[in-house]
């Protein structure tokens, strides 16, 4: 099936988001931040963030409502989304985004009010605003959560969006294409051929919850570092929450797309950065 002009820049889209690295400013401002960085990393413990992580992608997949997708798009089910349009999908992907930033801009303002102590509140609530939006996003091209390859695919996305350097980044995105193989019904075994040629192995499918952590550990406190002080907390904590969705938002909108084009037979491959 041939692409239309607007799948065509789409997919250009896509490639410039997967070579997009972090930019000289967020680079900056991370090295800036490093001492209260270190302290942060400190006070929350990784096994918080893994527990935070646990807890809220069961949240996250309990909150994901999609009548409204429903509605908006005409259709009788979100399993139909995955063959009517990617130009509408997009359209519903564009709405749940801009509301997924609008509710991570107030509860960072709220819990960023209270310095610190807010921490132990907002961690959890924007890793479960995060894993929802990736959720409702996915819904919105026609694919929900039914399965473990689903849920490691969404962790993926998370995992994209949260990568710290260019290297993070390309393991996640490997580790989706891998994700999305499997979920198309391929074997092991066809994945391990694959793998001889594009060094993907078994292990770049499975994501490792621990491995995930730590990495959200880093970017989180990474960003968070100055909503530790309340004179300034509730305007950081709104920014940096508001940011961080803006950034899971568009790696959803592009992971799923791909899937999607893949799916309706409108790519020979991946698409390359």
């Amino acid at each position: 099936m041939q692409l239309t002009t607007y799948e065509r820049r789409q997919v250009q889209d896509i490639r410039k988001w997967k070579a997009e690295e972090h930019s000289v400013i967020s680079k900056a401002f991370g090295i800036a931040l490093y001492p209260a960085t270190w302290l942060l990393n400190k006070l929350i413990p990784m096994a918080a963030i893994r527990g935070a992580l646990d807890f809220s992608s069961s949240a996250a997949e309990w909150l994901t409502d999609t009548k409204d997708l429903i509605r908006d798009s005409g259709v009788e089910s979100i399993e139909d989304l995955k063959t009517l349009d990617l130009q509408k999908s997009d359209e519903l992907a564009n709405s749940v985004h801009n509301w997924a930033i609008g509710i991570a801009s107030a509860e960072g303002g709220a819990a960023g009010a209270t310095g610190v102590f807010g921490l132990a509140v907002d961690i959890p609530a924007i890793i479960t605003i995060a894993l929802r939006t990736i959720h409702k996003t996915g819904a919105c091209y026609g694919f929900e959560v039914k399965s473990r390859s689903d849920r490691d695919f969404v962790l993926a996305i998370l995992s994209s969006s949260s990568a710290n350097d260019m290297n993070e980044k390309t393991l996640a995105l490997m580790a989706l294409r891998s994700i999305e193989v499997t979920i198309m019904k391929k074997t092991w075994k066809a994945i391990a051929q694959q793998a001889g040629t594009q060094t993907v192995g078994r292990e770049a499918g499975i994501l490792a919850i621990k491995s995930l952590a730590a990495q959200l550990g880093i970017n989180l406190t990474k960003r968070k570092a100055l909503q530790a002080i309340p004179a300034i907390g509730a305007a950081v904590g709104a920014s940096v929450n508001g940011w961080y969705i803006k950034e899971v938002g568009w790696a959803a909108r592009r992971a799923f797309q791909e899937r999607w084009l893949a799916e309706n037979g409108k790519l020979n491959g991946p698409i390359d950065a």
